[in-house]
């Protein structure tokens, strides 16, 4: 994931804003949690990565395990815990789950799809408590409602945003970035003004699950660097104006570099300070910084890599599968930079990136090859002796 805001603003105000952390001890830093409470969900979506559908899954962990298990992940020192599905409100023990959560110590995030936060449940949503809540907006209403395959889920997701927001709950909107919905990101990100929402992630397709399949309709790479462009850019102007805004990006280690050259151009004394923030941030962080468990208790190196245990929480504590005795895809994870091939292997942007996303390279056939997904040419990733110059553009300087 990467922190646009919290960079930018970090160049800007150095001596105001705190400066990004480290990446810490692969396996010794407590990860980031994504938990996917169950499998259920309301909706179909068309990049659904757990292949969610509107029926029981079996062999869920049931509420004394999870209860359990959320002892467990703060014993192992967790401190942040999303709350995931599925749609995690059709799980009818979410708010004790996340009143218990809450009571140990955790930032407790729920993600949800937005369509079952209404008028009926608003009070409890907001009696939980709930550090932040992620509504997805993927598109405007007949994109969003197309690839979500239900007519009205747009409409519903906002009106969750809005009762979200007049309950004082801190909200974000999150959008998976395809060919369908690019046209419509500047229409999107009005919306955070329209509903005084402060957070937007745009997360990158990862083909995984019913994403694999949609991966024909993945944004075209030249696309993907317009989008990021143009979060780069309200992001600084947001600063500029002194708004707490929080531009977030994921699934695409590649975003960093492109941020690095942004600066670099449009303001080149940054550039140094940056490219060492970003370093030392080190890139994709599945199996280290992040864990995932399903709904079944197996643990994974992030949400995509459900074709992947490394253990289970049932018959392991997090600690002893995580920390004490990973497996050796977890070892492998954790060497930085990894050990990948292809262009990765000869990118000079690797100790940054760290490989991008192993599953996207794992779906074109090779789980340490190069990630498909990786939209830099092949200029910019080589050593600067082949680069071209290029003249430097400026932007409105901050404050």
């Amino acid at each position: 994931m990467l922190r646009i805001s919290h960079y930018l603003r970090a160049l800007a105000h150095p001596d105001a804003a705190p400066v990004p952390g480290a990446r810490g001890t692969p396996g010794q830093r407590p990860p980031v949690v994504i938990w996917n409470l169950l499998r259920r969900c309301n909706l179909t979506c068309k990049h659904c990565y757990a292949t969610s559908a509107d029926s029981p899954f079996r062999n869920e962990l049931d509420t004394d395990e999870a209860l359990r298990v959320i002892d467990d992940l703060a014993d192992a020192g967790v401190r942040v815990l999303i709350l995931s599905g599925g749609e995690p409100l059709l799980r009818p023990d979410l708010f004790q789950l996340a009143d218990h959560a809450r009571q140990r110590g955790f930032f407790v995030a729920l993600s949800s799809n937005g369509t079952l936060i209404d008028d009926s449940n608003i009070e409890r949503v907001a009696a939980a408590q709930f550090d932040y809540v992620g509504i997805s907006i993927d598109g405007l209403q007949d994109v969003h409602d197309a690839w979500r395959q239900k007519k009205g889920s747009f409409a519903a997701a906002l009106h969750a945003v809005g009762l979200c927001r007049r309950h004082d709950i801190r909200v974000g909107l999150r959008s998976t970035l395809t060919q369908h919905n690019y046209p419509q990101l500047s229409a999107i990100l009005a919306l955070m003004r329209d509903y005084d929402v402060h957070k937007f992630y745009l997360s990158h397709l990862n083909y995984s699950g019913r994403g694999k399949r949609s991966s024909k309709f993945d944004a075209h790479h030249q696309m993907t660097r317009s989008a990021l462009h143009l979060l780069f850019e309200r992001a600084w102007a947001d600063i500029g104006a002194g708004l707490d805004t929080d531009f977030v990006t994921g699934n695409n280690d590649a975003d960093a570099i492109l941020l690095l050259r942004w600066v670099q151009r449009h303001m080149p004394q940054h550039g140094p300070r940056l490219e060492a923030m970003l370093r030392a941030w080190g890139g994709n962080a599945s199996g280290s910084g992040i864990a995932n468990i399903d709904n079944t208790g197996d643990v994974h190196p992030d949400t995509y890599w459900w074709q992947h245990q490394v253990g289970n929480v049932r018959r392991q504590s997090f600690r002893e599968l995580w920390i004490d005795r990973p497996q050796p895809l977890l070892a492998q994870l954790r060497q930085h930079p990894r050990a990948v091939s292809g262009r990765c292997a000869a990118c000079r942007w690797l100790p940054i990136c760290n490989g991008n996303t192993r599953t996207r390279a794992w779906a074109a056939g090779d789980l340490w090859g190069e990630d498909p997904g990786c939209y830099l040419s092949d200029e910019e990733i080589s050593p600067p002796a082949r680069q071209a110059r290029t003249p430097a553009a400026t932007v409105q300087p901050v404050g």
